[in-house]
């Protein structure tokens, strides 16, 4: 990647692709935004969360990236950012707490640069706990959450946030315990959209192009009604 470009929070969302740090609660945090294609952009800005850092998660992992792509596709404006401590952004890693801080002050960006856009949260893995987290303490219109680790960490603690949800597991995970994210899924209140991909391993390797089409099926009826005339395909 190239390097953040700027020091300092951009008092505006980029109109193009870009890099940049903002300020956070560990200090600067490493972030890339990004913009769907004219016309097809749609009054929503996403926020998505990358794997364990102590596992080598970063917010160019694949997932992660497949995820931006198939919501910038749909039309909503994408933030990806690094947890303290990893790439460029400062601290050391806090087991899920400070990183949820880091997430939070990036929500508070987003909301200052794009008031009246819809917030939606998405995470992978460790990621998908920092967003669930997240969701329970900010106005979200759509949580995506990707192989969440409910047997590592204290999902059990955390309720329905008050938003469409949509949980996606593989059925060959070798990370994420299959049965604890049904058993855990089926016990909440009302219960998360689940959906089981098959021959599915925790990277969803050979699957990364599907995942991106279950994504976007996932969510199509929670989209506000696109900015231009054309909505995208």
């Amino acid at each position: 990647m190239t390097e953040a470009r700027t020091v300092e929070q951009p008092g505006e969302f980029p109109a193009e692709r870009s890099e940049f740090l903002l300020r956070g609660p560990a200090g600067m945090i490493e972030c890339a935004t990004d913009v769907p294609e004219s016309g097809d952009a749609r009054p929503a800005t996403i926020i998505i969360c990358h794997p364990h850092p102590e596992h080598g998660g970063t917010m160019h992992n694949k997932v992660v990236t497949i995820v931006e792509r198939s919501m910038r596709e749909l039309g909503l404006r994408t933030v990806r950012f690094n947890f303290r401590g990893v790439g460029s952004s400062d601290g050391e890693f806090d087991d899920g707490y400070g990183e949820t801080d880091d997430l939070f002050a990036v929500a508070e960006w987003v909301r200052r640069t794009r008031p009246d856009d819809v917030l939606w949260l998405g995470g992978f893995s460790f990621g998908a706990y920092i967003a669930t987290r997240a969701a329970l303490n900010l106005d979200v219109g759509q949580l995506i959450t990707i192989a969440p680790p409910v047997d590592r960490y204290a999902f059990d603690a955390l309720h329905h946030p008050e938003c469409a949800w949509l949980v996606i597991q593989g059925d060959e995970d070798e990370v994420v315990n299959i049965d604890a994210v049904a058993k855990w899924a089926g016990d909440l209140k009302p219960p998360p959209d689940l959906v089981i991909m098959k021959q599915a391993d925790h990277l969803f390797h050979r699957r990364i192009m599907d995942l991106r089409g279950l994504i976007k099926n996932g969510v199509r009826d929670q989209l506000p009604e696109p900015d231009g005339s054309t909505p995208p395909a």
